[in-house]
Formats: structure tokens, C-alpha cells, sequence
């Protein structure tokens, strides 16, 4: 988990928050809030995250203390369809296993449901490792003070809580008292990045991501779960991608009529891409087809899973 081994310091607090719970329930955009940088893809459609994504927030907190908190931003955790789910579930109890605090999400609007206890489930038995458990109620922007209220109290009952903390993303509300209750869970040590940093994403990585999520913004809803990104290489100044599905039928709808679909996911990727990379850069997008890569391990082994 550790990009070094840091020793212990009076004066600064650091440490990792894993930032877990079912898919679509808003993990990503609190880490983009809460560290102020888009570091993770988002959307609306769920199991969009298919990687463990670090957001680094470098504060100073109520008390004075200088902080680092190394958000975990994770898959959904969901009962599998595939080997990429399997593969996704256990990538995210690895990272539950080593930070020290976890964020589980529960949205205001939404029921604490099946898929939610089966998460608690396995959240509780990480409580006799001691390790801090707060329940983050999100979306607290799309309902009134009465359902609110509800929900918390539904969400004390639901599992034993360190803390329950209401939040929104989209308005920022209690953001700020959310980092000044998770550094006090925090050790003392020395930082694990410099002040600056606001990821350990590789650029190549940023952008295999931002391709994703503009295709998902373009595109309907039973095609995302087959699209994966991949990083081929960097020729001075254009950056060649290859979008893999998992049949030749959906080649045409990455594509679009005419190609207008491809075109304008290279737009506004580019776009994106340009702020990562000061350099000004191109995008070549190829569209392949890598068949029923989500259930072949030989086929995952090769996207990188």
C-alpha cells in the first residue's frame, strides 16, 4: 500500500483511508471533491471504477497539524457475473485489509439494501482489526432535512460506526469536518508523497481513464461492462489507445455512424489529456475486439487484470 516507510514525527499525520461500498454510490466523486482534482473517472452508470485509484489530500488541520490522508478510491463491491467481478472484489478487500481508516458510502436518496449488508457483512469482521469503520452518508444535496435524518438512523443501526459523517460532493457541505475527523484517526509519521502531489497515477494510466469515461458519457448502457482502455505507446507528440470490446457487433457502436461517436470521444479526451500533459498532444483511437475478455483469464492476464 506504502510508496515508502515512513518513521514516526511529531509534527505531521499520515496515513491511507480505504473509500469502499456498492457500486454507484458516489466513491469516486467524493475522492475527486475531497482531494479538489479529478483523479478518478465518474458516471452515472454503475461498476464504472475498475482499478484502485489513489487521491493524496496535503492539509493543515483544526489543531495545526500538517496531515497527508491517501484516499483509496475502489470497485463497487458486488456479488460477481464474471471474472472480472471476482477479480474486482478481491483486488478491493486487499486494499481494505492494509490502510488505516475505511469510508463506507451510503446515499442519502437511496435504502440501505442487500448489496449494502453483504459489504457490512464483511466490513465488521475488519473491526477486530481494529481498524476505523465510518459510515460517509453522500448525496445529502438531493434530500430534505426529514429523509436525511432517516437515513442516518437507519445507517446507526445498520453496523457498528466509528462515525457517521452526512456529506455532498456536488456542494462540498462538510467536506472540510470530513478530513479533520479522519486525520485525528491517523499515526504519526512523516508524509508518503510530496505536498504537491494529488496522485500516484502514471499519465499513461490518466489517460486510459479518460478515454473510458468519455466513451461511457457517449455511449449506451449495455456496451460499458465490455469496453476496456489500453495504453499502446506515445510517438512524439500523438498517444495511440486501443479500445477493446468483446464482440464485432459493438465495434459499430464505439464507432458510430460515419465515425461521428470516435470522433467526438478523441475531442473532448484530447481535450482532458491536454491539462495532464503539458505538451500538446493527439489521440489515435483503434477499436479492437478482444472476444468475451471479462470471462478469459488469459484475455484478462493480457489487459492487465
Amino acid at each position: 500500500m506504502t510508496s515508502g516507510n515512513p518513521t514516526a514525527s511529531p509534527s505531521t499525520k499520515a496515513g491511507f483511508v480505504c473509500v469502499a461500498g456498492r457500486p454507484n454510490v458516489g466513491k469516486s466523486s467524493l475522492v475527486n471533491a475531497l482531494v479538489d482534482a479529478q483523479v478518478a473517472i465518474t458516471s452515472s452508470k454503475p461498476e464504472t471504477t475498475r482499478k484502485v485509484v489513489r487521491g493524496i489530500k496535503t492539509f493543515e488541520n483544526e489543531n495545526g497539524v500538517d496531515c497527508q490522508l491517501v484516499f483509496v478510491d475502489t470497485p463497487g463491491i458486488h456479488r460477481p457475473r464474471t471474472l472480472l467481478g471476482k477479480h474486482l472484489n478481491t483486488m478491493v478487500k486487499e486494499q481494505l485489509a492494509a490502510v488505516d481508516a475505511i469510508l463506507w458510502l451510503t446515499p442519502a436518496d437511496e435504502e440501505i439494501g442487500r448489496g449494502d449488508r453483504y459489504i457490512l457483512d464483511h466490513l465488521a469482521r475488519m473491526k477486530q482489526n481494529k481498524t476505523p469503520l465510518l459510515a460517509v452518508v453522500t448525496k445529502v444535496d438531493k434530500v430534505d432535512k426529514t429523509v436525511l435524518f432517516e437515513h442516518l438512523k437507519s445507517t446507526d443501526i445498520a453496523a457498528h460506526f466509528d462515525e457517521i459523517i452526512p456529506v455532498s460532493a456536488k456542494t462540498d457541505e462538510n467536506l472540510e469536518h470530513l478530513l479533520n475527523v479522519l486525520a485525528k484517526y491517523m499515526p504519526q509519521c512523516e508524509f508518503y508523497y510530496s505536498d504537491e502531489q494529488l496522485t500516484d497515477e502514471s499519465w499513461q494510466n490518466m489517460c486510459e481513464e479518460v478515454v473510458r469515461g468519455e466513451l461511457l458519457e457517449h455511449l449506451n448502457d449495455e456496451l460499458p461492462h465490455s469496453l476496456m482502455v489500453k495504453f499502446v505507446e506515445r510517438v512524439n507528440d500523438v498517444i495511440y489507445l486501443n479500445l477493446f470490446v468483446e464482440r464485432d457487433s459493438q465495434k459499430g457502436i464505439i464507432i458510430g455512424k460515419n465515425g461521428d461517436t470516435l470522433r467526438r470521444v478523441r475531442k473532448s479526451s484530447t481535450k482532458i489529456i491536454r491539462e495532464i500533459i503539458p505538451e500538446c498532444v493527439q489521440l489515435e483511437l483503434h477499436v479492437k475486439v478482444a472476444k468475451n475478455w471479462q470471462t478469459d483469464p488469459r484475455q484478462l492476464r493480457k489487459l492487465g487484470f
